[in-house]
């Protein structure tokens, strides 16, 4: 790797055959073949075909494709037809909601495609940062985004934030003298410039050296490829759901067909049955509702903000029992605002700023005049304290551009880290004015004088202790203090540092990055959720405990560590401690990656939100990762699982109730497809062990999967969520989805909804035969389970719930009730789907019989739940 900060800014010119000038058309065009293009590669995305073909690997689907060549086999043609067309919309179904979630990802990441100023051909022309090379030459001002590493050829008073690779939140000044020493961290290449750093304050003129993937940027993008995603709760307890499921499937099948053989039925009809058995048991729709409850609740999210990448990730945010929030724009506005000044021997707060009080108007205007931000049209442009500073001006019906026209800059010392101060001369009142601005250590050191109400006059010990002890009570609450000075010269002159003394103490002005006004709100939602939030930021401790205090992430008893402290910890005791820690400070990359594991081995889903290219690691080691959709880099947001639009921690929680809302809405929707499957598995048993005719046509019981199934549970899907959802406490990760309770709910309606149907069935066996008993026995079946989907939409009755309140679920059965009556009244589609002719009193046997399971579970929920809650 070459190491340009090491060279002159000649010998980095001469190197890319450039001057001051810029590259030619044709040079740029050369640069571009050589050294690349200017984009981060993403890993190559999987094609179409392999996505669909994927799709077909669970094994469940397998045992159907099975079914479906063993129905063939026994001349079963639309039972074959019928299956292989169920698997094809379900794989299909897979493919575009993966390709969908791909593209939205894409959308997002175009919408981030800054802009670059650069020198072709000696004009200066502003062009896209993917269309910048090596070797031009680049200039960059307050607001942009350094568009690829570059090396500083001249720096005015050049300040860039590269918090998004280092994780330090101080901005870095930069000049463009070589260094001497060849091995330095990236932290102190301050000639240096890196891509996606921010610039901050001042100005500069680079010329680029690495473009793309050849960044530093690019080069942790790479690294985060080798990085593998965290399986949700959700996938994990599907997967093994899915295991034993096929397993039992097999078993049974095994079972049934050795029964029949028993029974003396031949070979083929044998495989038939045990055929009917798995169509009957295998829950074809579960994986494309899962898919589509997901989705639909994807889109809900997106109207709220959080941008999901990974469709089962929308399940996990519901497990969350722990969310590590940066502090910075996340949990606060990313906006510094004065909070109170100190003139005249009074602390004043910023709302209570009296601007015909000579004091305070001075010190607002000096705040104006020493600074270089501009708040103006809703737009704010320079480094975040001075933008307080005008801001403070704007909150009193002044205008910073106003008061720098009427005491225009005269000469200037601009800040540097070294010197912490700024100074600007003006002309007030026919006087030269040097305002000077900075840390007060620094400006109490020089100040000779003090200005209140008795003038100017010599400073006194009594004075500056006054003074210090403001100081200390202001930084204690946090705040980050900025004191003015000034100095009076006859005539007019070209400032010099040696001026920056003897000074007259004017006061002090004091800002914060306020918390949100919704962080307070949602933290008391984490909390009654049972969630724990951790504030993790490069900010100093005592700004970090001040902030989650107001907003009540640090409570009493609670610990903050800093990033020295948490480095002398071993693990042991970060585990014992992490429960007490609520702020950590002024941590490193490889921290965050400690405090998840941490968090993760005492058994808790834990979220992490970060921006920068230094939080990916953290945000992929996450269960669940959160990138800021504003300030995020892209290497952040490729490693995370969700993005939020307005980088807003109220969001996070919003999303965690709609995520629980959806586990919620899935597990009814599994116990809807269960409990029906189940009544179809106890109908084929019984009567195989009974030696009765197979009470299914296997077309039958794909009718009954893929119609009177897929509409109501995806109806359940969409039932509207629970308001109390947040003070449930978030459900243990090792909880199975089919947990004890709801496998007992299952095989009871399951055996209800089995005993009406087989009973529907002996009385058309009676009736009309065995044509007669499968069609009532399939008729039933199919619409005892779509009276069955109002019973899984909740714990309460149809009462309590509200007929109406989910709009779907009426229309799922009014749908499923229509094709069902065509199929049973139109003999030509009924003769393809194996229905025989009924009378008007098989009818009525059919609605009766198909009805009172849905009536017996009404009453026992009324009972159970309903009075209960009343009393």
């Amino acid at each position: 790797m070459k190491k340009y900060f090491f060279k002159s800014t000649e010998e980095v010119l001469k190197e890319f055959s450039v001057t001051e000038k810029g590259l030619t058309k044709e040079k740029a065009e050369l640069s571009r073949n050589l050294y690349g293009v200017n984009e981060l590669q993403e890993h190559e995305k999987e094609k179409a075909w392999v996505i669909f073909l994927s799709q077909f690997k669970d094994f469940l689907v397998i045992i159907l494709i099975i079914a479906g060549i063993i129905s063939m086999m026994t001349g079963n043609i639309e039972s074959t037809v019928v299956i292989f067309a169920v698997i094809i919309m379900n794989a299909i179904l897979g493919t575009v909601q993966h390709l969908k979630a791909e593209s939205s990802l894409e959308s997002l990441r175009n919408m981030a495609s800054p802009k670059a100023k650069v020198v072709r051909d000696g004009i200066k022309i502003e062009i896209p940062s993917k269309d910048v090379v090596a070797g031009d030459i680049v200039y960059l001002e307050a607001g942009d985004i350094v568009p690829a590493d570059g090396r500083v050829l001249e720096s005015f008073s050049l300040m860039v934030n590269e918090s998004s690779l280092t994780g330090e939140s101080e901005s870095v000044d930069k000049f463009s003298e070589a260094i001497a020493e060849e091995n330095i961290p990236l932290g102190d290449q301050r000639n240096m410039v890196f891509s996606g750093s921010l610039v901050t304050y001042g100005r500069g003129v680079v010329i680029i050296t690495a473009v793309g993937m050849k960044t530093e940027l690019g080069k942790i993008a790479s690294l985060m490829k080798e990085t593998k995603d965290k399986a949700t709760p959700l996938q994990v307890s599907l997967d093994n759901f899915g295991k034993k499921l096929s397993i039992s499937i097999l078993v049974l099948c095994g079972v049934v067909f050795a029964i029949n053989l028993y029974h003396g039925v031949n070979l083929l009809e044998s495989l038939l049955f045990a055929v009917a058995l798995a169509v009957a048991a295998i829950p074809e729709a579960l994986g494309s509702i899962v898919t589509i409850v997901l989705a639909i609740g994807t889109q809900k999210m997106s109207k709220e903000n959080a941008i999901i990448k990974k469709l089962k990730a929308v399940e996990g945010l519901g497990s969350i029992s722990v969310i590590c929030s940066d502090k910075t724009g996340t949990l606060t506005q990313n906006k510094m605002t004065s909070k109170k000044i100190y003139v005249n021997d009074n602390l004043v707060n910023a709302e209570d700023i009296n601007i015909n009080d000579k004091y305070q108007r001075m010190l607002l205007d000096f705040g104006a005049l020493c600074s270089d931000a501009v708040s103006e049209g809703g737009k704010e442009i320079g480094d975040p304290t001075e933008v307080a500073l005008t801001n403070l001006v704007r909150k009193f019906g002044l205008s910073e551009l106003d008061i720098r026209k009427e005491y225009p800059r005269l000469s200037e010392i601009p800040f540097d880290s070294d010197r912490k101060l700024m100074s600007t001369l003006h002309k007030i009142d026919g006087k030269f004015y040097m305002v000077t601005k900075g840390a007060l250590d620094i400006l109490l050191r020089r100040t000779k004088y003090i200005y209140d109400s008795n003038g100017i006059r010599p400073v006194t010990d009594e004075d500056i202790v006054k003074i210090e002890n403001t100081n200390y009570e202001l930084s204690s609450n946090g705040l980050r203090v900025l004191a003015f000075t000034f100095r009076n010269f006859s005539l007019e002159k070209e400032l010099t540092k040696e001026d920056e003394n003897d000074y007259v103490f004017l006061g002090l002005i004091s800002m914060i990055d306020p918390p949100r006004e919704e962080s307070k709100e949602a933290v008391k939602n984490c909390l009654k959720a049972g969630i724990k939030p951790v504030m993790i930021t490069g900010d100093h401790k005592v700004t970090a405990v001040a902030i989650a205090k107001e907003i009540g992430i640090f409570k009493e008893g609670d610990e903050a560590l800093n990033g020295i402290e948490l480095s002398s910890m071993t693990e042991e005791e970060l585990h014992e401690r992490i429960e007490k820690i609520s702020v950590y400070a002024r941590v490193s990359p490889e921290d965050k990656i400690r405090i998840v594991s941490a968090w993760q081995a005492r058994g808790k889903i834990c979220a992490m939100t970060g921006d920068g290219v230094n939080d990916a690691p953290a945000l992929k080691k996450a269960d669940i990762g959160i990138a800021m959709g504003i300030t995020g880099t892209e290497v952040s947001k490729d490693a995370a699982s969700m993005i939020l639009a307005d980088d807003n921690f109220a969001t996070i929680v919003k999303a965690v109730a709609t995520g629980r809302n959806i586990y919620a809405n899935i597990k009814n929707s599994i116990r809807f497809l269960l409990s029906g499957n189940m009544a179809g598995i106890l109908s084929v048993f019984y009567a195989s062990i009974a030696g009765l005719a197979m009470p299914f046509a296997p077309v039958h019981l794909l009718f009954i999967n893929l119609v009177t199934d897929s509409l109501p549970a995806i109806a359940i899907g969409m039932e509207p969520g629970k308001d109390n959802v947040l003070e449930e406490k978030p459900r243990d990760i090792n909880e199975p989805i089919l947990d004890k309770n709801l496998s007992v709910k299952i095989m009871l309606e399951g055996f209800l909804i089995a005993v009406f149907t087989m009973t529907g069935y002996y009385i058309g066996l009676k009736s009309g035969g065995a044509g007669v008993g499968s069609t009532m026995a399939f008729a039933i079946l199919c619409l005892a389970r779509l009276f069955h989907g109002f019973n899984c939409r909740g714990k309460n009755s149809i009462i309590k719930l509200g007929l109406m309140s989910n709009i779907y679920s009426v229309l799922a059965f009014l749908v499923g009730t229509f094709l069902l009556n065509v199929i049973l009244f139109n003999h030509s589609i009924g003769n393809l789907f194996e229905v025989a002719e009924l009378t008007g009193k098989q009818f009525m046997y059919i609605y009766i019989l198909a009805f009172i399971p849905t009536i017996v579970v009404q009453i026992c929920r009324f009972i159970k739940y309903d009075l209960k809650e009343k009393n």
